[in-house]
């Protein structure tokens, strides 16, 4: 039986990045995934880059999402030279709208917390922002301007890193469900499948599926307590609107693709693992998009989809080794995966490696589940 240096379940963004990180040092490696890989939350993505939090709580994870940020030109061009394929990647900037009658104060508060993160968020004038996009409704009350944001399409990121992986010749098995992980000794060694997997090591990062999959091994799921958080979507064609960037609220979000359509998005709802998309769903969707964009009254609704999102108990990636030795942790990255990929990546390779690495995780550590239940003991 083959023996493979690592062994990776899950074929979307962040499984197949670290395989293709692993697989430019001459690592052997083998993908493992219950479907078509990239078909889960890869392939629901808008394709946002956004280094700023979703809220108070997520500045624990603006230093990571930043460094990401910082690798994302280099991550895109090596991939597009690799595969002969184009990912939709453009870096201009985002439009943040804020609406009522606080939408002022709102902004000038969002603006102090971002620069206090170290984000170059900057206030801009109504005037301005609807010079830069003439679609803006008069629902705005005041606008800021994230420069460095950056957006991509995340399906064709997807097709663009499986080209790539499979260029350096990693093995990907595709219909292939992990019912449980290999244990040698107390170590960590490959998977069941259908049939035996061997591996040195193997890196969990089967998203919201994370846990089931410990589960089934016999092993806590307070190594990755993922849980499924289901995003609605929608993608618009409209001959009225055309937006050169991303225009959001804390509402609503609008992506435009290279080719002209804007993706819209998105609901956050606790549904378990049903992966449907519903009348309510789409209904907050369309309220946000024409409050922002009213004059996208008359699109047409070219596609609607849901994704499941790997959400954690406080809103962080899970990213690192275990107690187990061999089995390493790279999931629960929620809203963030497309943009983290190229970090996390970065970070299994240098723990495989067992270097230093160039940032401190242990935030997102595997192990802080544990450290907190024995906290509260």
């Amino acid at each position: 039986m083959k023996t493979y240096d690592v062994a990776i379940v899950g074929g979307g963004i962040i499984g197949t990045t670290i395989a293709l990180e692993l697989a430019r040092e001459k690592v052997t490696a083998v993908v493992v995934d219950r479907q078509q890989p990239g078909r889960e939350a890869s392939w629901a993505a808008a394709g946002m880059l956004c280094p700023a939090p979703d809220s108070p709580r997520d500045a624990p994870l603006v230093p990571l999402l930043r460094r990401s940020l910082e690798l994302y030109p280099e991550f895109v061009a090596n991939i597009e030279e690799e595969s002969g394929k184009a990912t939709g990647y453009a870096r201009n900037g985002a439009l943040q709208i804020f609406c009522g009658l606080n939408g002022e104060a709102d902004r000038d508060a969002e603006i102090a917390e971002h620069r206090h993160l170290g984000l170059t968020t900057e206030q801009i004038d109504l005037e301005t922002a609807r010079e830069w996009e003439p679609a803006i409704g008069p629902s705005a009350a005041a606008t800021s301007w994230l420069p460095h944001e950056a957006r991509i399409e995340p399906r064709l990121l997807m097709d663009a890193v499986l080209s790539a992986v499979r260029s350096h010749r990693v093995e990907i098995r595709s219909d292939c469900e992990v019912t449980g992980l290999l244990r040698v000794g107390g170590r960590c060694a490959g998977l069941m499948t259908h049939e035996r997997i061997a591996a040195g090591n193997v890196v969990l990062a089967a998203g919201c599926y994370s846990a089931q999959i410990l589960e089934a091994s016999g092993l806590p799921p307070s190594y990755a307590p993922t849980r499924p958080v289901r995003g609605q979507m929608l993608c618009l064609r409209s001959n009225d609107v055309s937006l050169r960037r991303v225009v959001r609220s804390h509402r609503t979000y609008l992506v435009p693709r290279l080719d002209g359509r804007i993706v819209a998005g998105s609901t956050l709802e606790e549904a378990g693992f049903r992966k449907q998309v519903t009348p309510a769903g789409i209904k907050h969707i369309l309220e946000g998009a024409l409050e922002l964009c009213p004059a996208l009254d008359n699109a047409e609704v070219l596609e609607t989809w849901s994704g499941l999102r790997p959400g954690t108990s406080d809103d962080l990636p899970i990213i690192g080794p275990t107690e187990m030795e061999g089995l390493l942790i790279a999931t629960g990255h929620y809203r963030n995966g497309i943009l983290l990929a190229p970090v996390t990546a970065r970070l299994i390779r240098n723990f495989l490696r067992r270097s230093q690495t160039d940032f401190d995780s242990q935030a997102f550590s595997p192990l802080r589940f544990a450290r907190q239940a024995q906290a509260a003991t």
